[in-house]
């Protein structure tokens, strides 16, 4: 009995303790409950709709209207650049009907609101897409509410009805914006530029490497910008470069991979009457990029 009691006495406080934790856990995930699925296209065009922002924010919209974040579905010069990935090769589907969030991984990062939609979603996409019907795709994007709410937090789900920031404000015109320390961290790029491989597909993939080179090889070696500080200089929502300006584009590579050329040129003469036009051309190529080029 002796030995009874002093258990019940012991395990009083931990069953105590267990029932909190328990309870505690239970509140943790009834705050981060799924969200709302959209169940068709025009549904998840509304859910991520950030056209209110620009009444405010217009410069900061227009900037991003100019962005490759504003067409992430098209290619340079115009083109739906997945219709290839759709048509053949192990991402392929026999039709549109036949995608699912599950079996096209390119989702994840160049539409990561699709989480937010059934497959029903994800197929009426992959139709749009093989049909080349470039209206639709242009509605979608990846805009401010997806930085802004949906890939703004990376332990736990965002709050809804949540703009996060690099600032706690109270009332924004009718939002709470929430701190998130995640704004200016790369690892808010890196949630989409160059992580994975991805094994969560039914057809694992492992696209862009971009962050990883950036950990592994910028950093190591006395790096100390951000992503933000090279692509959003003073809140820049640009986010350059452009690969559709040829200009700007090659002038943003000349600064980052400078290329010193130096040559000399002489006649190398065997024999009397042969002549040889030689040159020797030595080149030397810096990179002052924060990772590898080419990378995505």
């Amino acid at each position: 009995m002796t030995v009874s009691r002093s258990l019940q006495r012991r395990a009083g406080p931990t069953i105590c303790m267990l029932t909190v934790g328990i309870f505690l856990f239970v509140a943790a995930f009834a705050r981060g409950e799924s969200p709302k699925q959209a169940s068709s296209l025009a549904e998840l065009v509304a859910m991520f709709d950030s056209s209110g922002c620009r009444e405010c924010h217009e410069k900061i919209y227009e900037q991003w209207e100019k962005s490759h974040h504003a067409r992430p579905l098209m290619g340079m010069e115009n083109w739906i650049f997945m219709a290839p990935y759709l048509k053949r090769g192990p991402l392929a589907v026999k039709a549109g009907e036949k995608a699912t969030k599950a079996n096209f991984p390119c989702f994840k990062c160049h539409l990561p609101q699709v989480n937010y939609a059934t497959d029903e979603v994800a197929a009426e996409i992959a139709e749009a897409i093989l049909k080349d019907d470039k209206s639709t795709i242009r509605k979608l994007n990846i805009g401010c509410l997806v930085c802004h709410n949906a890939k703004a937090i990376v332990h736990g789900r965002a709050e809804k009805d949540v703009i996060y920031g690099n600032k706690d404000i109270p009332d924004h015109q009718g939002h709470v914006v929430k701190k998130s320390p995640l704004m200016k961290d790369s690892l808010m790029c890196g949630q989409c530029h160059g992580l994975g491989p991805n094994l969560e597909f039914e057809t694992p993939v492992q696209c862009a490497t971009l962050y990883g080179s950036y950990l592994h090889a910028y950093i190591p070696c006395g790096g100390t910008q951000t992503c933000q500080g090279c692509h959003m200089k003073n809140a820049d929502h640009y986010m350059p470069p452009d690969f559709n300006r040829r200009d700007e584009l090659s002038a943003r590579l000349r600064e980052s991979l400078p290329l010193e050329v130096q040559t000399l040129a002489y006649t190398f003469q065997p024999v009397e009457d042969k002549l040889f036009p030689m040159v020797i051309v030595k080149t030397k190529i810096t990179s002052k990029a924060g990772h590898r080029i080419p990378d995505g």
